[in-house]
C-alpha cells in the first residue's frame, strides 16, 4: 500500500463511532479511502449507516492530521501494515464482517499456506493446564500450525514459549499499539517471538491503554485462526467471548474439560455442555475435527473391548451403530430422548471412548 492511500486509510479508521464493518461498505462502494473523504455528501447519505454526524466527522481535518503523525510513527519503525483488500492480509480475517481495515505487524510473520490455531484461557493457569498445554502444542508440531494468542499472563504466554520451544512460528495479538507491550514482564519474550512470528494490532502509537481494547482485540484472535482453544476458563472470562466471537465467525472450538469441581474448568465444562465446543482431550482430537493428518503411518491402536455403557447411553450407541453418522437433533427424535438430555449422554459416551463428535453436530461410533 504507498503512503497516500495509506494515509486515507488510516485517517478513515480515525473517525470515531465509524467501526470497520461501516468503514469497509464504504471503500466498497467509493473505491478507495480517499474517494470517501473527497466524496459529495449526498452520496455519502444515501448509504445505510451514514448520516449527518458521521459525515460531519468525515470533513474534520483533524482525522488527516493525526493519520499524518501515525504514518510517521509506521514508516520510522518498520511496521508491517496489512489493508483487508490485499494479498498479505490474514485469508480468514477477510471474511469476518467486523474485522480491521488496516493490521499492524511485527516480526517475520508468515501465514502463507499454514494451519492456524488460536490458543487462549486464564490468566491463573494452573500446573495441569500448563502442562496440557505444552503437551499439546508439542504433539501438534508435526503439523507446523502457528499458534495465536494474546500474549498475555496464564495460557496465552504457555502456548507462545510452547510454539517457540517447538520451532513453531507464533504471533500475539496486542490490544495496544506497537510503541508499548502489555504485559511488562513480557518484554523478555519479544525477541525470540519476533524471530519466530512476531506481533498483530490494529491499535494506534496513540491509543491508550484500556481494558475494552482486550474486548475488541479478541476479534482478531478468533477471527486469523481455523479453530480456537480454550485450555481454561473460570465460568467468566476474556476466553469465553473469544469462544463466542469465534463461533459467530462459524469457526471450529475446542475446550478441555475438567473436574466439575475445578474453578478454572467451569468455563470449558460449560462450552462442551452447551454444544458451543468440542472436547479437546489431545492434539489428535483436533486434528481428526479439522480433517488434519496428524500421523500419516499411525501405530496400530487396540481398541477397547468392553466400554461401560447405562441404560440409555446404550440405546443411543446402538442407533449409532446401526445408523451411522447421525446428527444430535435426530439422534434425540430417533432415541425419545430430550435434545438436552441427549447431549449431556453423548458427552458422557464421548469421554469414555464409545463415540466421536463430528462437524455439524454430527456422532459416531468409534
Amino acid at each position: 500500500m504507498n503512503p497516500e492511500d495509506l494515509l486515507f486509510a488510516l485517517a478513515l479508521q480515525h473517525v470515531p463511532n465509524l467501526g470497520d464493518t461501516t468503514a469497509k461498505k464504504l471503500i466498497r462502494k467509493f473505491g478507495t479511502p480517499e474517494n470517501i473523504f473527497r466524496e459529495k455528501t449526498s452520496n455519502l447519505l444515501k448509504i445505510d449507516g451514514i448520516g449527518q454526524t458521521r459525515i460531519r466527522e468525515l470533513n474534520r481535518l483533524e482525522h488527516i492530521k493525526a493519520a499524518e503523525d501515525e504514518l510517521k510513527f509506521i514508516e520510522k519503525n518498520k511496521i508491517g501494515v496489512h489493508y483487508f483488500l490485499e494479498e498479505d492480509y490474514p485469508e480468514k480475517l477477510k471474511h469476518c464482517i467486523d474485522g480491521p481495515i488496516l493490521l499492524f505487524s511485527k516480526g517475520n510473520i508468515n501465514l502463507n499456506k499454514k494451519r492456524i490455531i488460536s490458543v487462549v484461557g486464564t490468566r491463573k493457569i494452573t500446573a495441569h493446564g500448563m502442562e496440557f498445554c505444552e503437551r499439546f502444542i508439542n504433539d501438534l508440531a508435526v503439523l507446523e500450525p502457528v499458534i495465536i494468542s494474546g500474549f498475555a499472563y496464564g495460557v496465552d504466554i504457555t502456548a507462545q514459549k510452547a510454539a517457540v520451544k517447538n520451532g513453531l512460528q507464533t504471533i500475539g495479538c496486542l490490544a495496544h499499539g506497537l510503541n508499548q507491550i502489555y504485559p511488562k514482564t513480557h518484554k523478555k519474550y519479544m525477541k525470540e517471538i519476533e524471530e519466530n512470528g512476531g506481533f498483530f494490532t490494529d491499535f494506534w502509537s496513540t491509543d491508550s491503554f484500556d481494558r475494552n481494547n482486550f474486548l475488541k482485540r479478541n476479534r482478531v484472535i478468533a477471527g486469523i485462526s481455523e479453530a480456537t482453544i480454550v485450555i481454561e476458563s473460570a465460568e467468566k472470562g476474556g476466553a469465553l467471548v473469544t469462544a463466542d466471537i469465534a463461533n459467530s465467525y462459524d469457526r471450529e472450538v475446542f475446550a478441555v474439560p475438567g473436574r466439575p469441581s475445578d474453578k478454572y474448568s467451569l468455563g470449558c465444562n460449560n462450552l462442551i455442555k452447551a454444544q458451543k465446543a468440542h472436547v479437546l482431550t489431545s492434539a489428535a482430537d483436533l486434528a481428526y475435527i479439522l480433517n488434519w493428518e496428524l500421523d500419516e503411518n499411525p501405530e496400530p491402536v487396540q481398541k477397547q473391548l468392553f466400554i461401560e455403557l447405562e441404560g440409555d447411553e446404550e440405546k443411543l450407541y446402538s442407533f449409532l451403530k446401526s445408523s451411522g453418522k447421525t446428527e444430535l437433533d435426530m439422534l434425540a427424535l430417533n432415541c425419545n430422548l430430550p435434545t438436552f438430555k441427549t447431549a449431556s449422554l453423548l458427552l458422557n459416551m464421548e469421554l469414555k471412548g464409545a463415540i466421536r463428535p463430528l462437524p455439524g453436530k454430527m456422532f459416531e461410533v468409534i
